[in-house]
């Protein structure tokens, strides 16, 4: 930057509306004596400034921005002098480009000290925000984030938040859903039947308090969508909450008022309190105590818990009402009727929902974006792998998460790429559907969206990337969908090759786990040859067969097929998946062949299911018309879950497996043998490990043993086939993805044999692992390809 210069134009660019990023430059630069505007755009913030010691000035946004923003760039560009009289704030305008939305935040401290004051006016009221906190995507309808184009513009400020909307020096300067009783959104309480009584005219969240006690399930209408609550020590309401829900064994959510309550019932380490603290909130999976005192039913056969901390002050004002007896812990389930979106309309959730709640606490404040909760896991930095850039790390840099579900307080934050490129669409996988636009040298990954198995999670999908396009200004020029021909997403993709407005739109498939891999590659923005390890369930193979216990040599211009688990027949297809019993017999008519009924005695499937039934699925398997072949990793340990007598049939995705790893055991380093063939394609064989596992079932060896051993058998056949992989390839880079890899047990384990051997060692950081990940993978892809002329 030139010296003498005193008039400049600053463009700054990145998460910088909504989070009192104006107002942090006017009272800079009125704090420095300079002169000139700013204004919010399309394009981020722009700054006219004119006066002495600018580059001082530009130094000082740089290191004192407010927390919540996120400067990705400022372009400075001299002036002439203008003669400004003083620093103003002007009015936002639109231009032809975009800006990035902000996450919504949870609640600060200051206006917790707020609802907490009985002498303040904005005492126990649930919709206190200001420049620092509250909602910002769930409530923006289009940008520049001004009050206009949010839902906030139907409520009127009144005098007193008028004033301070317009105060420099006041923290609600130009906060957008400022508020207060006496002109912002209210909260009314809708009682379904008779069981449950409240007193007429009393304050609704202290009905719903009450409600709570007496064991009722009530609907709360939160920031991004209902939850249903109940209280998490009432075994009765859990356990009928449970039942109304059909919800099987999934797992609840829960909210408590604090860390110390939390461990009660967890572990937390630092670094997991950390996140718990955070301004995202997310639900934060923790390793349960043994002298555990809530419901099993929260969480069957699980050795996590997943736990957040309020995010907003009606979560705190629930939890601390005064003269209330306090929760420890309140379920906080998505409100949403089984593998439909979460509900965020006052006449909707009171249609849909009355089969589950007893009572709805209701606001008018209007939801334009459903966002539902984020769950993560946290990993500790000495068993990761090296990575070229980090992000969403601790304070002290010692841990980073994992996503499991990523969505409010992270999206719409976008990732960033290593330069420019073109608008492209990934439309990603059906089951944990998300989508992703690239635009610019940003990936922005939509909210989880859902399975994608009704018309109503396609509404979803539909209204998100309608809203995110508009928002970006973004016009893909290519769309791109899974192989496989039955996904809704895939079929959704395929319609939308006449639809670009006069342009052509390309269409492009591509491989489920190829997509997985390049997830992680876009993250770490790896530029040559990796060897991709995508282990989940199940996913469309070029072959025809569904893959899924995968080694792939990968780049950008595409891979090859380098190893796999040995294909087993799904016996029945999808009834196999919901009930892994059946992939059992597959393994064990692998693994003995005619001698079969030798080894199904101690599996105790005899007893259970009868010599016809089993004899009936044996047939089934061979025939390949109802019994597809799967290399499924996923299918593998549904298996020995099942025939462990763990869990047999699945619940939920993932059940079995879940149930199998809740009860492996730190320090055994103890395995089963393996077969490997180290042929031109290479075939993991677990049949031998089957029989082994079948033998301490037999001499009745602790289960916890045989779960252990069984994962760290897997564990080494991963790490011997990539390093013969990599000795063949020179290749020194190791991807790990796909859903399996949510088993942090295993994770950790292949990550330190493989870090042991001088591998590079890279997972997903900013997307979930599982087929959350996939759009970006298939935005990327083609992305890259465009830029280099060969899509």
């Amino acid at each position: 930057m030139q010296k003498n210069v005193d008039c400049l134009n600053i463009s700054v660019k990145g998460i910088v509306q909504g989070v009192g990023f104006r107002p942090f430059i006017y009272n800079l630069a009125r704090e420095m004596s300079l002169k000139g505007f700013v204004t919010n755009t399309s394009e981020g913030v722009v700054i006219a400034v004119e006066g002495d010691r600018l580059e001082l000035f530009i130094e000082r946004i740089r290191k004192e921005a407010p927390p919540l923003s996120r400067i990705m760039s400022i372009d400075i560009s001299p002036e002439k002098f203008c003669g400004y009289s003083e620093f103003t704030i002007k009015e936002s305008k639109e231009t032809g480009s975009f800006t990035l939305i902000s996450p919504d935040i949870s609640v600060c401290p200051d206006c917790l000290k707020e609802i907490s004051d009985s002498r303040d006016r904005r005492y126990l009221y649930p919709f206190t925000n200001c420049t620092n906190c509250g909602p910002r995507y769930s409530i923006t309808k289009c940008v520049p984030y001004d009050r206009i184009n949010t839902t906030m513009n139907v409520f009127k400020m009144c005098g007193e938040c008028e004033a301070e909307y317009h105060d420099p020096l006041d923290r609600r300067f130009h906060a957008q859903p400022n508020a207060c009783p006496v002109c912002g959104p209210s909260f009314e309480l809708k009682v379904i039947g008779s069981k449950f009584k409240v007193k007429e005219n009393t304050d609704p969240i202290e009905s719903a308090i009450k409600l709570l006690k007496q064991g009722s399930i009530v609907a709360v209408k939160g920031l991004g969508g209902f939850h249903i609550a109940c209280d998490a020590s009432n075994r009765d309401s859990v356990e009928r909450l449970r039942r109304r829900k059909r919800r099987s064994n999934k797992p609840f959510a829960l909210m408590a008022p604090d860390i110390s309550t939390i461990r009660k019932f967890c572990h937390v380490s630092e670094e997991e309190g950390f996140f718990l603290n955070s301004s995202s909130r997310p639900i934060v999976l923790l390793n349960k105590r043994r002298d555990l005192s809530l419901s099993e039913a929260i969480a069957p056969n699980n050795r996590f818990l997943g736990f957040m901390l309020p995010y907003t002050p009606l979560h705190y004002i629930l939890f601390n009402y005064p003269g209330a007896h306090r929760f420890d812990a309140l379920v906080m389930t998505s409100g949403n009727l089984s593998e439909e979106p979460i509900v965020t309309d006052n006449e909707e959730a009171v249609a849909k929902l009355s089969g589950i709640a007893d009572a709805f606490l209701l606001h008018n404040r209007d939801i334009f974006m459903r966002v539902d909760d984020s769950v993560i896991t946290v990993r500790s930095k000495n068993e990761e792998p090296e990575s070229e850039y980090n992000s969403h790390w601790s304070k002290d840099n010692l841990s980073r998460i994992s996503f499991i579900r990523r969505s409010r307080g992270y999206v719409p934050d976008p990732i960033t790429l290593k330069d420019d490129g073109p608008d492209v669409l990934g439309c990603g996988a059906d089951l944990k559907n998300t989508f992703a636009i690239t635009k610019g040298k940003y990936a922005v990954v939509s909210q989880h969206i859902g399975d994608m198995e009704n018309y109503e999670t396609l509404k979803f999908f539909e209204e998100t990337l309608d809203n995110l396009k508009a928002v970006y200004r973004a016009k893909p020029e290519a769309i791109v969908h899974d192989l496989h021909p039955q996904y809704l997403s895939t079929q959704w993709a395929l319609k939308q090759a006449g639809n670009g407005d006069g342009d052509v739109i390309k269409i492009y498939g591509i491989q489920h786990h190829y997509a997985h891999i390049a997830s992680a590659v876009a993250e770490h923005g790896i530029r040559d040859k990796v060897i991709g390890i995508s282990f989940d369930g199940n996913g469309y193979g070029e072959d025809g067969n569904l893959w899924g216990g995968e080694f792939l040599v990968a780049d950008i211009n595409g891979f090859k097929r380098a190893g796999h688990i040995k294909y087993t027949p799904l016996p029945g297809g999808e009834t196999a998946i919901k009930e892994p019993w059946r992939i059992s017999l597959s393994y064990l008519k692998e693994a003995a062949g005619d001698e079969i009924w030798d080894y199904i005695e101690p599996t105790g499937f005899l007893e259970k299911y009868g010599k016809d039934l089993i004899d009936r699925i044996l047939k089934i398997s061979a025939n390949r018309q109802f019994s597809p072949l799967s290399s499924g990793a996923g299918r593998l340990f549904d298996a020995v879950s099942a025939l462990m007598g763990i869990c047999d049939k699945n619940t939920f995705e993932g059940e079995a497996a879940i149930a199998l790893e809740s009860i492996v055991l730190d320090g055994l380093d103890d395995d089963y043998p393996v077969d490997i063939s180290f042929k031109e394609v290479m075939e993991i064989d677990f049949s031998h490990t089957v029989l082994k596992i079948l033998e301490d079932m037999e001499r009745r060896a602790d289960r916890h043993i045989i779960s252990t051993k069984f994962h760290n058998t897997v564990a080494t056949a991963i790490a011997v086939v990539a390093l013969k992989i990599s000795l063949i390839s020179n290749i020194k880079k190791a991807v790990l993805s796909g859903g399996v890899f949510q088993n942090s047990y295993l994770l950790n384990r292949v990550v330190h044999d493989l870090k042991t051997e001088g591998m590079m060692v890279y997972v997903n950081e900013k997307v979930p692992c599982n087929d959350a990940g996939i759009s970006l993978g298939q935005a990327y892809i083609i992305r890259e390809r465009i830029k280099s002329g060969i899509a």
